[in-house]
């Protein structure tokens, strides 16, 4: 198979493999996407989250040519989707309403894109395989199910072993096992060096697949950043504390400042590290029963940076 060098010829080191840069687009009044700025690296799993009508498929669109940006640019490299040579082999993508002829096997489905694409013949049959479709790909698509349709159109991404993979809604009709076979998937195209990104509205699945999160609302960008960073929020560190005396180590907490919510004899502190928190209860002789740095699940993060519940 041809190799490629980096997405387009970076000029400078580390160039990112995906660029969206001031990226707005307009249907009529409408401000699908609003000045949006983001990047996603090689090697990383980022989640591309939000609401919907948050401006996530627009943004995956216009990044694949589909739609024409109003202003600004979504590039590979510095390279628009339409300059890249031989684009299947740089970028592959599964979207939310990916379609198959629905007389054609899985097989021919693929050799018709491969032949289109300039892939060798080879990789069909390493991509069904990689997929779990081998045993299935002479019936046509038609008698599939959802979930062997999905896998079918993630071979399709696959087929140009690409640099970058875009998976909008990639879990849609995978049952449990499948969810963890995807995840997998994603892990090892990161840990083979590829930029993925993920679309999906299952926060769950999201929070156990990514290394980074981008989250959208309104078309503009309300986060950015490693996972764990996203999670953080704005409040600083947190500490979840379980305490002998919740009620006097609550007042200890508060007369120095740092808000509590507090359920039974756990609290949950904000603003305070644990070792801040065990300082402050040796002081006043509180017995503590279990003292941990705290996070926000990512639901928690999705509606505190949108406004809507996820």
């Amino acid at each position: 198979m041809k190799k490629f060098p980096p997405l387009g010829k970076p000029k400078r080191p580390g160039r990112a493999a995906v660029e969206i840069r001031d990226l707005s687009k307009r249907f009529g009044a409408v401000a699908a996407v609003n000045h949006l700025s983001f990047e996603i690296e090689p090697g990383r799993v980022t989640g591309f989250l939000g609401p919907n009508g948050a401006g996530k498929s627009t943004t995956l669109r216009a990044l694949l040519g589909l739609v024409q940006p109003s202003s600004g640019s979504a590039t590979f490299g510095g390279l628009r989707y339409d300059e890249l040579d031989e684009p299947s082999a740089r970028v592959g993508a599964v979207l939310e309403d990916a379609s198959f002829h629905p007389g054609r096997s899985a097989r021919n489905h693929l050799r018709v894109l491969a032949i289109t694409g300039n892939h060798p013949p080879h990789r069909v049959e390493e991509v069904l395989s990689a997929v779990g479709l081998s045993d299935a790909a002479d019936r046509r698509v038609k008698g599939y199910s959802m979930g062997m349709r999905q896998r079918l159109a993630i071979a399709a991404a696959l087929l140009g072993d690409p640099q970058v993979l875009i998976l909008d809604e990639p879990s849609n009709g995978l049952d449990p096992p499948g969810i963890i076979w995807l995840r997998g998937l994603m892990r090892e195209q990161a840990a083979d060096g590829r930029a993925v990104l993920i679309s999906s509205h299952v926060l769950a699945e999201v929070a156990q697949s990514v290394d980074d999160v981008g989250v959208i609302a309104d078309g503009e960008l309300r986060a950015q950043g490693p996972l764990e960073q996203v999670l953080g929020g704005s409040d600083g560190p947190a500490t979840t504390v379980r305490a002998q005396d919740p009620v006097r180590l609550t007042g200890a907490l508060e007369r120095r400042g740092h808000r509590v919510d507090r359920d039974g004899d756990v609290l949950n502190v904000f603003g305070a590290t644990p070792e801040e928190v065990g300082e402050i209860a040796g002081h006043e002789r509180l017995a503590v029963l279990g003292l941990a740095p705290r996070t926000r699940s990512l639901e928690e993060a999705f509606i505190a940076l949108t406004g809507v519940q996820s």
